[in-house]
């Protein structure tokens, strides 16, 4: 009997330590990450975005950036914004949950996509181009469902959309999407475990591409290893297949002009299932394939993504030439190819030529 409550009294005070260290943690990486923008509260919920608006030599529709998963509202406006500065309108925000915005009750992908539409009511932004890189995809095709009057049009990068073989995630997410169990993983081991791991994580990211020199913590990419974060991002990955699985055969009814990017070399999703999937079925729609290009174009290829942009406004702008300039700086990239192998494709699933 001693034996065994020492043992949890070991244990106790083991998760005490790292309740600890994750406290002492995540104050720091808030110090060093303060918010950017402004706030909005949107049904009681504290949303925290960048609002650039519209100059007066404005050529573009509103842009809308919705971010991936473990991601935040800059990593998409680094590489971007100075690129569009002047030419178009543009909102970057956290996701809810995400960054430094608040959950709420956005547990689900609809909600998220409603209470985008709800920001942009309350910044007067009346149809947009909607710009969504992985994880941002599927809550895109929520928004271009429920808000097609909001839609002028969709870039898709490297998206997560459609239903994948196994249907499997991470361990550890649906460890922290379980109830109590959940929240005391990210209380303890989410934040040490996390900062031990991010460096990999972000290499096979970006892998078979160079990840930008200072990327993670210009990026602000350790803000979701915050415990509440931790759990918003686990808790969307843990349903995003059942959406994808019950979503995806209405994906026909998106009318909008959509381009969807994305790479042969994508370590983090089935591009083949998903990047084709959303080409097969929402009419019109083009698939911009690049060889050798990861999970992400928006840093990698962010001419290529303004191009996407001005196609769907109406620019006749030749995506594929763009596609082949890219590829040919990107042509020898082998980086981390050896610690992130490629996703194995069901041999059902064939890659454009």
């Amino acid at each position: 009997m001693n034996l065994i409550c020492a043992a949890f009294l070991f244990l106790v005070a083991l998760l005490l330590a790292l309740a600890g260290v994750t406290r002492i943690g995540v104050w720091s990486i808030e110090r060093r990450n303060p918010a950017v923008g402004e706030f909005a509260e949107i049904d009681g919920v504290r949303i925290h975005y960048v609002h650039v608006p519209a100059s007066a030599g404005a050529s573009l529709p509103p842009v809308v950036f919705i971010h991936g998963a473990s991601a935040n509202l800059k990593d998409q406006m680094l590489p971007l914004r100075p690129l569009l500065e002047g030419r178009a309108e543009m909102l970057f925000l956290d996701r809810p949950g995400f960054g430094w915005s608040e959950r709420g009750g956005n547990d689900t992908l609809a909600a998220q996509a409603d209470t985008i539409a709800l920001l942009m009511d309350r910044l007067h932004i009346g149809k947009a181009i909607i710009v969504a890189h992985s994880f941002g995809g599927a809550i895109t095709t929520a928004f271009a469902r429920q808000h097609p009057d909001r839609t002028a049009g969709l870039v898709f990068l490297s998206p997560a959309s459609h239903p994948w073989p196994g249907g499997a995630t991470a361990w550890y997410y649906k460890l922290t999407a379980v109830p109590v169990v959940g929240w005391l993983f990210s209380q303890t081991l989410a934040y040490p475990a996390g900062m031990a791991q991010i460096g990999d994580a972000t290499a096979c990211v970006f892998s078979p591409n160079k990840v930008p020199e200072g990327y993670i913590g210009n990026a602000s990419i350790p803000l979701v290893l915050k415990p509440s974060a931790f759990r918003a991002n686990a808790v969307d990955v843990a349903q995003l297949y059942d959406y994808a699985r019950s979503a995806s055969p209405h994906y026909r009814e998106i009318k909008a002009p959509t381009v969807v990017i994305s790479g042969d070399r994508d370590k983090i999703v089935y591009a083949t299932i998903h990047s084709v999937g959303l080409q097969r079925d929402i009419s019109g729609a083009e698939l911009v394939w690049v060889h050798n290009l990861g999970h992400k174009p928006d840093w990698i290829a962010p001419d290529l993504v303004v191009g996407a942009i001005e196609k769907v406004a109406g620019a006749p702008v030749d995506l594929q030439a763009l596609a082949k300039t890219v590829e040919g700086r990107i042509a020898d990239d082998a980086y981390n190819d050896g610690k992130c192998p490629d996703i194995k494709v069901p041999d059902a699933e064939l890659a454009p030529t």
